[in-house]
């Protein structure tokens, strides 16, 4: 083979190796849809933030996978992950008596708990971005239970949030509690459900995926 053939060749490859990216990364087409079925529900809320403009969706999520799609989580030990569960029992316990302070305590839970699966700090902006491309699914709960708190914290009580307001959040910010703390996590968004992800009084004395015993939020009797 010629030297002249050898470099049309590498030319033809490079050129065709260029269009299929700029179809992969186009609004609407190959990268898009692979965006939309990755993050889920955060596709959809940075759609939002962006106005609907897809190509800064698929731009900003597509970022978001370069710096952090290599995160490998750190393993807890045995002795840690009893602690943690421990922990959000006890928040779910006095929850009715002080639910400001049980969705603040939760929320710094979670927080130490990304932290030490080797997550970027709450203080960081990446917090947040890389959780999302592990746990796409799961995050929105854990971010609005956020939110909450540092509103009732700011309000030094209950932030103008009823208490069904903070229950619900603290349900839903439950199931990234037990995504993180999962023994056999890598990292990866594995989409599965259990009865973390939408519990309710019925998953009293059931067990998630990873054995532990996540127990039940109460309502305030009226």
């Amino acid at each position: 083979m010629s030297t002249g053939v050898t470099i049309a060749i590498v030319v033809v490859v490079i050129i065709l190796a260029a269009a299929l990216a700029t179809v992969m990364l186009r609004p609407g087409g190959m990268g898009g849809q692979s965006l939309r079925r990755r993050f889920g529900p955060e596709y959809e809320r940075v759609l939002g933030l962006h106005d609907g403009d897809t190509e800064a969706t698929d731009k900003e999520l597509t970022e978001r996978l370069q710096r952090h799609g290599d995160l490998k989580t750190l393993p807890l030990s045995a002795e840690s992950r009893e602690e943690y569960t421990a922990r959000w029992s006890s928040v779910q316990e006095h929850f009715i008596d002080s639910p400001a302070k049980a969705l603040t305590e939760a929320d710094t839970l979670i927080e130490q708990l990304a932290r030490e699966r080797g997550y970027p700090d709450a203080k960081s902006a990446e917090h947040f971005d890389a959780l999302s491309v592990h746990h796409a699914r799961d995050l929105q709960g854990y971010r609005d239970a956020h939110t909450m708190a540092g509103r009732t914290g700011q309000a030094g009580g209950e932030g103008g949030a009823s208490t069904e307001e903070m229950r619900a959040a603290l349900v839903r910010a439950r199931s990234m509690f037990a995504e993180l703390i999962r023994a056999d996590g890598h990292g990866a968004d594995r989409n599965r459900r259990t009865d973390a992800e939408h519990p309710d009084e019925r998953t009293a004395g059931k067990r998630s995926g990873n054995g532990l015993h996540l127990g039940t939020i109460g309502r305030r009797q009226n």
